[in-house]
C-alpha cells in the first residue's frame, strides 16, 4: 500500500462544526483514533477544532458541552470539516453555514459528516451525486428527501472528496482506515489494538446484525420475513404471498414469529410500516398523507387511527413535538419492544371488557 503522506509533514487539520444536540460518541470515535496516533509517534500527525455558528459551548445529546470557535474565523490551513448532528439535524436549516460550506468546497477542502449531520451536506446541495452512508433507519427517508444522493447502509463511504460516516463507533473505523492509507498499516494497527479495536471493519461491514430489532437468536425464517417485509412497505405483501417467496406454510410462518417476535406476523408487519412512517414524519418534509401512501395505507383516515393507537399520538402531533417536546421517542428500529407493548395494550384493553 502507497502511504500518502509523510509522517514529518505538517498536521493534517480538520475541524468538527457542532450542530446542537451533536452525537458525542460518533465525535469521540473518530477523535481518539487521531490522538493516539499523535501520542504513538511523538508527532502531531492530525491537529483538529471545534466549530459552531456562535463560538459558545454547544451541547451534546447527552448534556454534555464542547467549548468552540465560531465557524466564521475557521483555521486557514483545514484540510476537512466534518459536520456532526444527531437527532434534530434532518431540518437544522442555516443558510450562513450552508454558503460557507459550499465556498470551502470551492476552496478543495474535503467535506464530511457523521451521524445525522449528513443530512445538512445534503441540504446545503452538497452531496449530489455522492455515494453516502447513512444510519440504517434514516435510510430510507433519506433517500425520498435527498434522491439524488446514493444512501448506503455501510459503516463509512468515502467518496472523491466526502467522507460519511453512520455514527455510533464508525468512526474508530473510519478513522483507522484513514490513518492506514495516510500513514501506512503498521501504524493503523498500533492504533487500533491501543484502543482496543482490533481488527478494525471496514466500510462494507453490515451496519447492524438483524433486520428490524429482531432477536439475534431468531430463527433464520423470521429475520428472511423481516427482510422482505422492509422491501414491501409502500406495497405490503400478503402473508400468504410472504411464506410463498420463503418456501414454508403461512402456518409454518405463524409460529416462528409468535417463538422470537411474541406476536403475529400481520402485526408485526403492522408495527414495522409504523415505525417507517415515524421516521418519514420526523426525518422529511413529506406531506401527511405521501406518507401514509409510501407506508402501505390507502386510507389517510386508517393509517391516522393506526399511529394514534401505536404511538398514543397522531401524526401531525408526533411531527410537531419532535425533537423539542419530544427528544427521545422510542428509537425507530424497536419493533420487537413495538409489538410487545401492542400485545400488552391489547391483553389489559381485553380484560377491562
Amino acid at each position: 500500500m502507497m502511504v500518502t503522506q509523510d509522517i514529518d509533514a505538517a498536521p493534517y487539520r480538520i475541524a468538527f462544526m457542532l450542530i446542537p444536540r451533536f452525537n458525542m460518541m460518533a465525535l469521540a470515535a473518530t477523535l481518539e483514533p487521531m490522538r493516539v496516533a499523535n501520542y504513538i509517534t511523538g508527532r502531531k500527525l492530525y491537529d483538529w477544532q471545534f466549530l459552531s455558528d456562535d463560538g459558545a459551548n454547544t451541547i451534546a445529546s447527552n448534556g454534555m458541552p464542547l467549548a468552540t470557535s465560531d465557524y466564521k474565523n475557521a483555521d486557514e490551513k483545514l484540510r476537512a470539516i466534518f459536520v456532526c448532528g444527531s437527532w434534530g439535524s434532518e431540518h437544522y436549516d442555516d443558510p450562513e453555514l450552508f454558503a460557507w460550506l459550499r465556498r470551502m468546497d470551492r476552496f478543495g477542502i474535503h467535506l464530511g459528516a457523521m451521524d445525522i449531520g449528513t443530512y445538512i451536506l445534503a441540504r446545503a446541495r452538497l452531496l449530489s451525486g455522492y455515494r453516502a452512508a447513512i444510519l440504517w433507519y434514516c435510510i430510507q427517508a433519506f433517500q425520498e428527501a435527498y434522491p439524488r444522493t446514493l444512501a448506503e447502509e455501510k459503516l463509512f463511504v468515502v467518496d472523491r472528496n466526502r467522507t460519511t460516516i453512520a455514527g455510533g463507533a464508525a468512526g474508530l473505523d473510519m478513522m483507522l482506515d484513514d490513518i492506514n492509507h495516510r500513514f501506512g498499516p503498521q501504524l493503523a494497527q498500533e492504533v487500533a489494538e491501543h484502543i482496543l479495536h482490533f481488527p478494525s471493519r471496514g466500510s462494507e461491514t453490515p451496519q447492524r446484525i438483524a433486520p428490524a430489532g429482531t432477536p439475534m437468536a431468531s430463527y433464520p425464517l423470521v429475520r428472511k420475513a423481516v427482510s422482505i417485509m422492509e422491501s414491501q412497505i409502500e406495497d405490503p405483501l400478503s402473508i400468504p404471498q410472504i411464506a410463498a417467496k420463503l418456501g414454508v406454510s403461512q402456518r409454518k410462518l405463524e409460529r416462528a414469529f409468535k417463538r422470537d417476535m411474541d406476536c403475529s406476523v400481520v402485526r408485526f408487519y403492522r408495527v414495522l410500516r409504523l415505525q417507517f412512517a415515524r421516521v418519514l414524519l420526523t426525518n422529511t418534509d413529506l406531506a401527511i398523507r405521501e406518507i401514509s401512501i409510501a407506508c402501505g395505507y390507502s386510507s389517510l383516515s386508517h393509517f391516522a387511527k393506526s399511529f394514534s393507537q401505536q404511538f398514543g399520538k397522531r401524526p401531525r402531533d408526533h411531527r410537531e413535538a419532535w425533537p423539542h417536546s419530544e427528544a427521545m421517542p422510542v428509537w425507530p428500529g424497536m419493533t420487537a419492544s413495538l409489538t410487545r407493548f401492542a400485545n400488552e395494550a391489547q391483553e389489559l384493553k381485553r380484560r377491562k371488557m
